[in-house]
């Protein structure tokens, strides 16, 4: 079963950080399984704060786990340290 993996930042407190942090994450993920689908800053903001978010696709949860548990996730993670603080949802795609 499809799942989308949703990472959205509320603070971002060090922008280089965040920076070298996303030039390992991205490559880790794709390396997962992963395919990306929208990230970035919003477009528009309908309710809430502007926050950065990141959606990708994962075959199943084992995959998205994996993908975080992977050696290239934790190495993005340790160069993001406490720069930003984000929730992380992995949620089921709806079946039509």
């Amino acid at each position: 079963m499809t799942v989308y993996w949703v990472n959205t930042f509320t603070a971002v407190h060090d922008e280089e950080r965040m920076r070298r942090y996303a030039a390992l994450a991205g490559p880790a993920m794709l390396a997962g399984g992963g395919r990306f689908l929208a990230r970035g800053n919003p477009v528009d903001v309908l309710e809430g704060s502007a926050l950065r978010t990141t959606v990708i696709a994962f075959p199943d949860a084992a995959a998205a786990r994996a993908a975080y548990e992977s050696a290239a996730y934790q190495e993005a993670l340790r160069v993001l340290g406490d720069s930003a603080t984000r929730e992380i949802r992995v949620l089921a795609a709806v079946e039509e």
